[in-house]
């Protein structure tokens, strides 16, 4: 795995880099998310450094953990950000991202967040829609400012991931047809408040073979010679993301193939190349640590039920996504089948189901791998639970990089009467 380097086994004791998981737990309590900063910082430099041969600028997509810790250790390494909201926005300039290493994606970009993006100057809004190229003109005007857009394409390509993670097949919502795209790019050209800076396309995220890539980038190749044909100046391509990483079983090529493919793929236009990774920079950089509040058998049937649940790591109940489980401090002997479940009021409130492990009892801790993407950023306070602590460990040292919430804050903002 990818990262697994970082959460290794000493004495029979789980750490993250040199400091042990159970001493974390013991400090902060449980659940908390946990990251290794040098995870972070090699997988970021191994993915930048594989595109240093071509003009380029590597956007961290925000959504996969937004925490701002972790965006200004990445502003600090040189990245720019993928944004898909307004508050996403803010969390990039929080964290000192520079406007012009910023890309705003996102279907439904509303007036206060096309103005927001205007203001800052960003580098670019990645338009979906007619409709969308025509509040971005008028808000434009509005503030006497231009916009830079880059149209995002809709190749049609079936990337081989799971239905909610795919982007780039004509029933879904993201972007416009190869037709459309050229108008509209055509109608940019003319707006006196636009400025046609590019394409873009993103297709879908934890993609583990090259083959839809290659179609896609080739069909972008195509629209970029045929807007070059008319005039345009194309000098941006933004590839998008959506490069997966090892859960389990899977081998997805590593960012040096992903990069070599891509040069050789739309290298020689002379753009510069827009690369928006998230997963693979981030995912395999964290865990959930859990506790295990009581085991219960159920006609037969094992549970293990601990204190983090769907409220905070949804990808199992959205996606019946993998996640390997590792208890804190190992154990040898007996190993069991069980369901890894949480406290939450739903038959869908689980980390793993009918998985191997060993035999664990009250208060002992596990760790569910590979969480440091979409983990922290999906969580809730369904059943008004507290979301989770996250924790950032470097060496032999670690920081609460956000404290876990109170009840206090579970309230704040409510009416305490009714009318």
């Amino acid at each position: 795995m990818r990262g697994s380097r970082t959460f290794t086994y000493r004495g029979g004791s789980l750490h993250c880099e040199d400091v042990p998981v159970a001493e974390i737990a013991r400090k902060v309590g449980t659940p908390f998310y946990l990251y290794s900063q040098t995870a972070l910082e090699d997988a970021y430099r191994e993915f930048d450094r594989a595109f240093a041969a071509v003009p380029h600028l590597t956007c961290y997509a925000v959504k996969a953990n937004g925490n701002l810790a972790i965006l200004s250790l990445f502003r600090r390494l040189g990245a720019g950000f993928d944004i898909v909201s307004g508050g996403e926005l803010r969390r990039a300039t929080a964290a000192g991202a520079d406007p012009q290493r910023i890309v705003f994606s996102g279907v439904g970009k509303t007036v206060e967040e096309i103005d927001l993006g205007l203001r800052h100057g960003i580098l670019q809004f990645n338009v979906e829609s007619a409709a969308e190229m025509h509040m971005i003109e008028g808000r434009a005007q509005a503030l006497g400012r231009t916009a830079n857009v880059a149209v995002r394409v809709n190749p049609d390509v079936v990337p081989g991931t799971h239905p909610y993670i795919s982007t780039g097949t004509r029933r879904h919502k993201f972007g416009v047809s190869v037709e459309e795209t050229l108008a509209l790019c055509r109608r940019a050209r003319m707006a006196c408040r636009l400025r046609i800076t590019g394409i873009s396309c993103h297709i879908g995220s934890q993609i583990t073979s090259l083959a839809p890539f290659l179609l896609t980038w080739k069909r972008l190749k195509d629209i970029c010679l045929t807007l070059r044909s008319e005039g345009m100046d194309i000098r941006h391509l933004d590839i998008g993301g959506g490069l997966g990483i090892m859960y389990r079983e899977e081998v997805p090529p590593h960012p040096r193939e992903f990069a070599r493919e891509a040069i050789a793929a739309v290298g020689d236009l002379g753009c510069r190349l827009i690369l928006e990774p998230g997963r693979v920079i981030a995912g395999n950089a964290g865990i959930l640590v859990a506790r295990v509040i009581l085991t219960k058998k159920n006609q037969g049937r094992n549970f293990v039920v601990v204190d983090a649940g769907m409220s905070d790591m949804l990808r199992p109940s959205l996606y019946g996504a993998f996640h390997g489980i590792q208890a804190v401090t190992a154990r040898r002997g007996v190993k069991s089948i069980a369901d890894v479940v949480g406290p939450i009021c739903e038959t869908g409130d689980y980390l793993a189901l009918d998985r191997e492990m060993p035999v664990v009892k009250t208060g002992d801790c596990l760790a569910l791998m590979s969480a440091g993407a979409y983990g922290f950023v999906l969580a809730s306070n369904y059943n008004s639970r507290p979301r989770a602590a996250e924790v950032m460990v470097r060496g032999s040292r670690y920081k609460l990089i956000r404290r876990r919430e109170r009840y206090p804050d579970l309230v704040r903002g409510e009416a305490r009467r009714p009318l």
